[in-house]
């Protein structure tokens, strides 16, 4: 495909996971790549991957709860490349809990995370694009943006809001050139699972209670950029994740057996 072909695309959380395999394949099809990660080192990993494949990418060290640091990388891309194309904002966290066990540390680190730093991504790329004229800004929510997810409330907040971010920046970016789409998978083959704090749960019994299983990150970035090429409003897959939007809007209340069961499976593992 030629349609990312000397696009200039920034990508947070590109170290790892979903962020790394658009780095690869936005790079692939012959994009100018900003990998940014808040581990450096994995932001140089996937470049050296890239630049070694013939491809054209450069590692940038970004912590997305600081605005500041969010507006010079974007600001980084315009110095060196005149323009911005794509905005990938990728980087997210969890925390998977009942709720009664959680803090109010971990809600402000997963807000933080997962909906501020998708606000300074989208702030900082939309002003300038919509300078420019053009633009495509892709917001990685999830598929617990659109459905209730219990066992991880503070992660399912912040994917219902960027998805209600995305939606409206759309709307209002339509007359000025600026496109907004939001990414709302199922479960991904991701280092999230290993990040993941698992607050007085046993990690490794939780996990084995995953309902699906996990598209491999590869696969994943293909299917989010063929919905970017096509202008997805939402980018929903695999399949049973599109059934499962489709109930939820048809009749929520048949979802219910489903997230009673997620939640009692967990509190078998309660620790207390």
């Amino acid at each position: 495909m030629t349609e990312f072909n000397d696009k200039v695309a920034v990508i947070t959380g590109g170290g790892s996971g979903i962020g790394a395999a658009l780095c690869r394949e936005l790079a692939r099809r012959g994009a100018r790549v900003l990998c940014a990660d808040l581990a450096a080192d994995t932001a140089r990993g996937v470049v050296d991957e890239i630049t070694k494949a013939g491809g054209r990418a450069t590692a940038y060290p970004l912590d997305v709860t600081h605005a500041e640091q969010v507006a010079a990388l974007v600001a980084t891309a315009i110095a060196e490349h005149g323009r911005i194309d794509f905005m990938f904002n990728n980087a997210g966290i969890s925390v998977t809990g009942d709720a009664r066990d959680l803090t109010l540390t971990h809600w402000r680190h997963v807000i933080d995370v997962n909906l501020m730093g998708v606000v300074y991504g989208s702030d900082s790329a939309y002003k300038q694009m919509a300078t420019q004229g053009f633009g495509h800004i892709v917001n990685i929510a999830s598929l617990a943006g659109l459905i209730p997810f219990p066992t991880n409330a503070p992660y399912a907040t912040t994917k219902h809001a960027v998805v209600g971010l995305s939606q409206s920046l759309r709307a209002e970016g339509e007359d000025l050139g600026v496109r907004v789409s939001a990414v709302c998978p199922g479960f991904i083959q991701s280092n999230i699972y290993k990040a993941t704090p698992f607050i007085n749960v046993d990690r490794e019994r939780a996990l084995t209670n995953m309902p699906f299983t996990p598209v491999p990150a590869e696969r994943a970035a293909n299917l989010i950029l063929r919905g970017v090429l096509r202008n997805d409003p939402i980018i929903i897959f695999p399949g049973y994740a599109r059934v499962v939007w489709y109930v939820q809007r048809l009749k929520a209340a048949l979802l219910n057996p489903l997230h009673r069961k997620g939640i009692r499976d967990l509190r078998k593992l309660r620790g207390k």
